[in-house]
């Protein structure tokens, strides 16, 4: 089993804004943690992270 040490982590930066967007990507972006713009979080690279990302994937980019 995989330590939780040793898991992959990726990193998130909102490149666009929110303003405009759907509800529910408005929504999606605050459960990634990203609030403003140019901001970067890092996330543990799991199914569910992958799938936030892909559904807002216009607004944000994968920084490694």
């Amino acid at each position: 089993m995989i330590k939780e040490s040793e898991m992959a982590t990726i990193k998130i930066k909102q490149t666009k804004s929110r303003i405009g967007a759907p509800k529910d990507q408005k929504r999606t972006l605050d459960a990634l943690g990203l609030t403003k713009m140019h901001r970067v979080v890092e996330h543990e690279d799991t199914p569910a992270i992958m799938g936030l990302i892909r559904k807002v994937k216009h607004l944000v980019t994968v920084v490694e």
